[in-house]
C-alpha cells in the first residue's frame, strides 16, 4: 500500500479514528502472543496447526504492520513504540492457555465469535472513513478475517464431527465469548493510547472515560447487527429454515443492546 498518498486533511483531526485505530494496532501488532497459544493448543491438528502458524499469525501480524505505519503516517506526534510497550507489559501476562476453551471444537466455535467481531468491527471503520488509503487497506484487513473466519467454522465443523457436542453447550461457549468481547482487550489498548497522546486533541475528549463511552458508542451505532447475526448463528449449525426464522429478530434485538 502507498501510505505516502494518505490525505492529512482528512484524517488528522478524526479524534475518534485516532483512538479507534491506533487501539487496533496495538492488539494485531501483538498478536502473536495469542495466535501461537493457539496453534499450540492444536498440536494434535497438524492440518490446524499448520494453518494457524503460517497463515492466521502470518496475516494477524500483517495487519498490525500496517495500521502501524498508518498511524505513523497519519498523527506523526504519537509516541507509538512508547505506547505499544506500555500495553504489551500489560496485555501480556492475559494471553494465556487457561483462556482457551479445553474441548478444542469447541474453541474452534469461540474463535468465530471472535472473528464476527474483528469482521464487523473493520467493517464499521471503514464506513467511518472518509481518507481513501485508510478506506483500501480496512476493506482488504475485514477481507482477511472473513477468510479467517470460514476457515474456523470449517474446522469447527471437522473436529465437531468427530467429537460431536451438544448444541446448547455449543451456544454456551458462543455467548460467553460474546460476553467476553465487551470486556476485551480494547480497553486495555485504549487506555494506553489515551496515556501516551500528551497534547494530542487538547480540545477533544477530557477524560478517558469520556473518549471511552465516545468511541463505544460510536462503533455499536454503526455495527453492522445483521452480518453478526448471520455468522454467529453458523457454528450453532441449526436448520436453514429455524436460521433465516430467527435471523431477523435477532438482528433487531441486536440493534437495540447495542444501541443501549
Amino acid at each position: 500500500m502507498d501510505f505516502a498518498a494518505i490525505d492529512p486533511a482528512r484524517i488528522a483531526a478524526r479524534e475518534d479514528l485516532f483512538y479507534l485505530l491506533v487501539s487496533a494496532s496495538f492488539i494485531e501488532s501483538g498478536s502473536d502472543l495469542y495466535t501461537r497459544n493457539l496453534s499450540d493448543h492444536y498440536a494434535d491438528y497438524p492440518e490446524v496447526a499448520a494453518w494457524l502458524r503460517e497463515h492466521w499469525e502470518h496475516e494477524e501480524l500483517q495487519h498490525g504492520r500496517a495500521f502501524e505505519r498508518y498511524v505513523k503516517a497519519a498523527w506523526p506526534e504519537f509516541p507509538w513504540q512508547a505506547a505499544f510497550d506500555g500495553f504489551i507489559a500489560e496485555y501480556g501476562p492475559l494471553c494465556t492457555m487457561e483462556e482457551l476453551e479445553p474441548n478444542r471444537a469447541l474453541e474452534l466455535a469461540a474463535r468465530c465469535v471472535v472473528e464476527t467481531g474483528t469482521t464487523t468491527y473493520y467493517q464499521t471503520l471503514r464506513d467511518l472513513s472518509d481518507e481513501p488509503v485508510l478506506t483500501d487497506m480496512l476493506g482488504r484487513i475485514r477481507a482477511d478475517e472473513v477468510s479467517h473466519y470460514k476457515h474456523f467454522l470449517a474446522y469447527f465443523k471437522q473436529l465437531h464431527a468427530a467429537q460431536p457436542a451438544s448444541r446448547l453447550r455449543v451456544a454456551r461457549v458462543v455467548y460467553r465469548r460474546l460476553l467476553e468481547l465487551r470486556e476485551s482487550d480494547a480497553d486495555v489498548a485504549l487506555r494506553h493510547v489515551w496515556a501516551h497522546k500528551g497534547r494530542m486533541f487538547a480540545d477533544g475528549a477530557k477524560s478517558f472515560d469520556e473518549i471511552s463511552q465516545r468511541v463505544s458508542q460510536l462503533v455499536s451505532s454503526r455495527l453492522p447487527a445483521d452480518q453478526a447475526v448471520r455468522m454467529l448463528l453458523k457454528p450453532l449449525m441449526l436448520p436453514r429454515k429455524l436460521e433465516s426464522w430467527i435471523e431477523r429478530p435477532l438482528a433487531s434485538l441486536a440493534r437495540r443492546v447495542v444501541a443501549s
